[in-house]
């Protein structure tokens, strides 16, 4: 069956969300014209405000609307710890944990050559320069448990090192090849917990 131009278009648009395929594009777009299209106005105006406004943190490269995020911005957080993250989801995913108070860097991605995604895509410039303040003492690595992620972490920890800076690794619980999004917030605290230090060494190479 051949869908009006219009339709074509919705459907194009929602196959480019992680995950959605054909039949669950089909089954999103005709839900939401045939029973709310309300909804459907409401999700079209956030989705545009939110393309228009959410921005990166100055800092820390979170998702923000102003010129640093909610958790830079906030005064009881613990500056002398950082936690290197691979996405906002992984923000999220040790907050709802509710075992650590210190600040973050999001990297939105890892190492991975064969993919054109080297240092400069990681924001690695601001990264260092975050290293070179007097402020942060510590270093928590918590990319994933992939072969990338474990890369992306080695070549962090090295650079940490050339700034005098401790370097950690978060452990227990997390397992290999595993996204950090979908480990549950109880295992997540544990490996938080039982972080492990990480020697410098690993790959400068992008």
């Amino acid at each position: 069956m051949q869908f009006t131009p219009r339709l074509q278009q919705l459907l194009q648009a929602l196959r480019s969300l992680p995950g959605v395929g054909n039949k669950t594009a089909q089954r999103m777009a005709f839900h939401l014209l045939e029973r709310n299209r309300e909804g459907a106005l409401a999700l079209a105006t956030a989705l545009e405000a939110a393309v228009h406004e959410v921005r990166r943190c100055e800092r820390c490269r979170m998702f923000a609307e102003a010129g640093l995020c909610t958790i830079c911005a906030a005064a009881g957080r613990d500056a002398g710890i950082l936690c290197v993250v691979e996405s906002p989801a992984d923000v999220m995913a040790i907050e709802e944990s509710a075992s650590y108070r210190g600040r973050y860097f999001v990297l939105h991605g890892r190492l991975s050559p064969l993919d054109g995604i080297g240092p400069e895509e990681l924001g690695i410039d601001q990264f260092t320069a975050l290293l070179s303040g007097a402020g942060v003492q510590e270093i928590i690595l918590a990319t994933s448990a992939t072969v990338e992620g474990e890369a992306t972490a080695a070549y962090l920890a090295s650079l940490a090192a050339e700034q005098g800076k401790r370097a950690t690794r978060i452990a227990h619980g997390v397992p290999i090849g595993g996204e950090l999004e979908y480990v549950d917030s109880s295992t997540l605290s544990r490996a938080i917990a039982a972080r492990t230090t990480v020697a410098a060494g690993g790959s400068r190479g992008g």
